[in-house]
């Protein structure tokens, strides 16, 4: 008997599933999940991934028993695992989605289709969401995308499912797969089902406190969709979302309602999704070398690991940069603009390359997507050469967005006897002020590592220095052709775009 292989990775469903749809004209479908041991290997991977994934895994193989089949998740290495069943019971197809990964994920999809060329395999891959394989330049990007947005999504189709082909163990404990055993406590929880319970919460209520609600870390919470999870690992599609905003936006009665807004600038940071994901697609390097060569070197050779281990304990000294560090340890979740203003902090006055940086923080992200990340990183360290440079200043951020320093003081309990007078900047604090509210500068409150004002200052003349040379210049105009945006066709309408001075992807 002929069978396909419809094998899952970052697309943890059934519904919307184009590889599924292909699978089912080939005959029979075995549904396949591989835990890959040297995936979990890796430095960007961490133990909530690990979980949450399980979480998912558990949603789809309830849907799959709700239609009739079962999910088969073996743990191995893909090709190893594609081997043991291709002996057992040869297979004609392999279905799946294409993959915009890490660089181990590049390579073992390559080792994939040299397998499947060897054993005379068909590997059918198909889009994910709107980003283009083998794009030579972004001029036309933007009407493939709403093409593939606008298509309806697909409906689970009626599959004849095969049983897994052997019975597997539990799933390996995170230890085996050498990943630390903590877990943000806080974190969301995995699994199409709660997707869809926080994309009709965002839908119906929370959109209404979107535009005016998702630059402080106080009210994005709530405010932002918090559906960038369920989006990386593919729970939901992210057409089933455009589709799901668009039709509420449609449905939302005549008259003032701040759902239209908030829906509407929701809508235009699911298309930056992709436009940033298209980034890594297009410059695999882009996930450990700057995109722009000219600035080789920049930060590279001068790291300093003292800044670096006081930054990921969350003792920068800056109360707000170290409650966002604690509330990303428990919760997996902080808004863009913190999460920006983290990455600032990191490259500009404590000038670290962002590499290490993006390791750890693609730890701490429970929404890690490579593309969007390693985009980002580079964007808000100035190595783009292309982007307008960002630096955030932390006190300046803790006035504009936590004024009475409700989130600090949440975050950072030694804050909470601090006087208001003082909150900003609480290393200034008098000793006898020290001593009335029992908190001691150096060892309760860190100092800060250097000087805010003159390392920013001494930080940015070096990068806009190397900006301004000839030589970096010139090469920016190919940058911008192969990676910058493009304006959309007068005829064809498209979300608004975020705003230029900051493309924020809080989703």
């Amino acid at each position: 008997m002929t069978y396909s292989v419809v094998w899952f990775k970052r697309d943890l469903r059934l519904q919307d599933h184009a590889a599924l749809h292909q699978a089912v004209l080939w005959g029979p479908v075995l549904c396949l999940y591989v835990i890959e041991p040297s995936l979990w290997r890796q430095p960007d991977a961490a133990n909530l991934h690990y979980q949450f994934i399980q979480e998912c895994l558990a949603d789809l193989a309830d849907d799959l028993r709700q239609h009739g089949g079962a999910l088969h998740v073996a743990t191995g290495e893909v090709v190893e695992v594609l081997g043991r069943l291709y002996r057992q019971a040869p297979f004609t197809t392999l279905h799946s989605h294409e993959e915009t990964g890490n660089d181990l994920t590049y390579r073992r999809d390559r080792a994939v289709a040299r397998w499947c060329r060897e054993q005379g395999v068909a590997w059918h891959e198909v889009p994910q969401f709107g980003v283009v394989r083998r794009l030579a330049d972004r001029d036309g990007w933007q009407a493939a995308w709403e093409a593939r947005m606008a298509a309806p999504p697909l409906s689970v189709p009626t599959v004849h499912f095969l049983p897994p082909p052997w019975t597997e163990g539990p799933p390996p404990a995170p230890a085996s797969l050498g990943l630390e055993p903590t877990d943000a406590p806080l974190r969301q929880a995995g699994g199409r089902r709660r997707g869809l319970a926080v994309l009709d919460s965002f839908l119906d209520d929370r959109s209404g406190r979107y535009r005016g609600g998702l630059s402080s870390p106080l009210s994005a919470p709530t405010a932002c969709s918090r559906l960038s999870p369920y989006l990386a690992q593919g729970a939901l599609s992210l057409r089933e979302v455009v589709r799901a905003a668009r039709d509420r936006l449609a449905d939302l009665p005549d008259g003032p309602d701040p759902r239209r807004q908030g829906l509407a600038a929701f809508l235009s940071r699911l298309h930056w999704h992709c436009h940033f994901i298209q980034k890594l697609e297009s410059e695999p390097p882009l996930e450990w070398r700057n995109l722009h060569p000219g600035y080789h070197g920049l930060r590279e050779g001068e790291w300093n690991e003292t800044h670096f281990q006081a930054l990921v304990a969350g003792r920068t000294g800056w109360p707000l940069v170290d409650a966002c560090v604690a509330m990303l340890r428990e919760t997996g979740w902080i808004n863009f603009r913190m999460r920006a203003m983290l990455v600032s902090v990191a490259a500009y006055p404590l000038w670290l390359h962002w590499r290490p940086v993006g390791l750890w923080l693609a730890r701490q992200f429970l929404d890690y997507e490579p593309g969007i990340h390693w985009s980002q990183m580079q964007m808000q360290s100035g190595t783009t050469g292309m982007n307008t440079t960002r630096v955030y200043n932390p006190l300046k951020q803790a006035r504009d967005h936590d004024p009475h320093g409700r989130f600090v003081r949440r975050w950072l309990p030694a804050l909470r006897r601090v006087p208001d007078s003082w909150l900003f900047e609480p290393w200034r604090m008098p000793a006898d002020v020290q001593a009335r509210c029992g908190v001691r500068v150096g060892r309760d409150i860190p100092i800060p590592l250097v000087d805010l004002e003159a390392a920013t200052r001494v930080a940015k003349a070096r990068v806009h220095g190397l900006r301004a040379q000839p030589a970096v210049k010139a090469v920016v105009p190919a940058l911008v052709d192969r990676h910058g945006s493009r304006k959309p066709a007068p005829s064809r309408p498209r979300p608004r775009p975020a705003p230029r001075g900051q493309l924020s992807l809080d989703l």
